[in-house]
């Protein structure tokens, strides 16, 4: 390969790694073009698959801060860019690779870390980050449904209801805090979002539930009060 088109190869390689959040390495011996076109089209237009050099990725690597173990870059190599969701680009792997054992997955790098083929197996089991958006979205949006009998009740315990809430906000501030990380979370942290996701719905709803309870509980005390404090009715 003349100088100028090496360059250019290296060139390329490195921009697909300065712009990509995770890069997968496979070694793609035995498989057909067709099968390699089935892959591409399989990880869809967020993922670059492209077939490299391994002297020239070197080299790319090395210009692009990124660390890539020698032993990952022996034999026919192929690398998959992730510029979408990195949960989804494994799963695409893991399942070509299921139906097509000529694909080897042998590592990768992913927000400048470096991974396994095992690690990588792990991420391709977790929900895709859309998923884990969609489950967030759906419970906030049971929690309205939840609280609506609520603001059916008398002001006078709404008022206490509100004060209850209030002395319970520095416990509900890390759940809170939770949810603004599930969206901005790397898709190595997601199993960790899925949790917290849970987290949010179940504490919010468990705040409501027992400050309810305890409106209730006031209420009542505050009528057996009255009613003992009532003056008895004069005898006819």
């Amino acid at each position: 390969m003349p100088n100028a088109e090496k360059l250019a190869a290296v060139a390329e390689i490195t921009d697909h790694f300065t712009s990509s959040s995770a890069a997968v390495i496979t070694e793609y011996r035995g498989l057909t073009v067709k099968q390699v076109g089935d892959l591409r089209h399989a990880l869809g237009r967020d993922t670059t698959y492209a077939v490299v050099k391994n002297t020239l990725t070197k080299r790319a690597a090395a210009a692009a801060g990124v660390s890539i173990a020698d032993d990952l870059l022996v034999g026919p190599t192929a690398i998959a860019f992730v510029k979408g969701d990195p949960v989804v680009a494994a799963k695409g792997l893991r399942d070509f690779a299921r139906a097509n054992p000529l694909l080897i997955v042998k590592g990768g790098v992913m927000d400048g870390k470096t991974l396994s083929a095992a690690e990588i197996a792990k991420i391709a089991d977790l929900e895709s980050r859309e998923v884990l958006l969609a489950k967030l979205a759906g419970a906030l949006k049971a929690l309205p449904t939840r609280a609506a009998g609520l603001f059916q009740a008398p002001l006078s315990q709404m008022a206490r209801l509100a004060r209850a809430l209030e002395e319970r906000k520095p416990a509900e501030a890390a759940p809170v805090a939770a949810v603004a990380d599930v969206a901005a979370a790397p898709a190595a942290d997601v199993a960790d979002a899925d949790g917290a996701t849970d987290e949010v719905a179940d504490t919010a709803e468990a705040t409501a539930e027992v400050a309810a309870d305890e409106v209730v509980a006031e209420e009542a005390a505050t009528e057996e009060a009255v009613t003992e404090e009532a003056p008895a009715e004069p005898a006819e």
